[in-house]
């Protein structure tokens, strides 16, 4: 069978404001051409969509407000999900996968699968389901994001900034957990995705949307983001 890889598509990828059509475009043909090599499971994030809802619920005085974010930004994970499968072409009636069984049964006849985050709970995050997946399958996890890998600060705001090519899997915890958790939550790799490749070494890739850098993963050339391991 071919490697599994697991890759998280950023929301803000898929939909920043608009439907990112040329950006998606070209990420159906990188993957389209590595199929011989590679089976894809792509988990969606909520993007812009997921922020406009949770940002709506929180103007109210609601009880169980936080939970009603967390189902929100799972919605659209799923949203977009179903979204990337039509705009890939597949097959609408086969519906979106919502556990990891379901998953591993989507990838027999298919080289690409897309999900959303699998489970409706507290803090379930699409950068912590594609952790899970990666360390289901037992192999490596690249994360999609805004930014070129990680850096010393944020590159969209500081012009100074320096980007760490590598890092361990302690140290990138630490950072990601000094910051505090909200749904919608803007960082390369959240919380919970963090915890769970520290804690089952999983090697993860941080990369923008320069898929030249996706194909050089692939390939095993080298790319321009950051790797967590060791």
């Amino acid at each position: 069978m071919k490697k599994v890889v697991v890759l998280s598509l950023g929301g803000s990828q898929i939909i920043p404001k608009n439907i990112n059509v040329k950006f998606l475009r070209n990420f159906k043909k990188v993957l389209n051409k590595n199929t011989k090599k590679y089976k894809f499971v792509v988990v969606c994030g909520g993007g812009s969509t997921a922020r406009e809802y949770i940002q709506g619920i929180s103007q109210e005085n609601l009880p169980n407000k936080r939970s009603h974010q967390d189902y929100l930004g799972i919605a659209a994970t799923r949203l977009n999900a179903r979204f990337m499968t039509y705009f890939f072409g597949n097959d609408a009636n086969k519906g979106i996968p919502h556990d990891m069984k379901e998953i591993k049964n989507m990838l027999r006849p298919n080289d690409i699968v897309f999900c959303g985050a699998l489970r409706y709970a507290k803090d379930e995050t699409s950068d912590g389901t594609a952790a899970k997946l990666a360390n289901f399958f037992k192999t490596d996890f690249i994360n999609i994001t805004n930014v070129p890998g990680l850096h010393n600060k944020n590159p969209k705001k500081f012009k100074n900034a320096k980007q760490i090519p590598e890092i361990t899997w302690d140290k990138f915890y630490k950072i990601a957990n000094s910051q505090k958790f909200h749904p919608g939550q803007h960082f390369v790799l959240d919380q919970s995705g963090s915890k769970i490749i520290k804690k089952h070494k999983i090697i993860t890739y941080i990369i923008d949307q320069d898929l030249k850098q996706l194909d050089n993963i692939l390939k095993n050339k080298k790319f321009k983001g950051t790797v967590i391991q060791g």
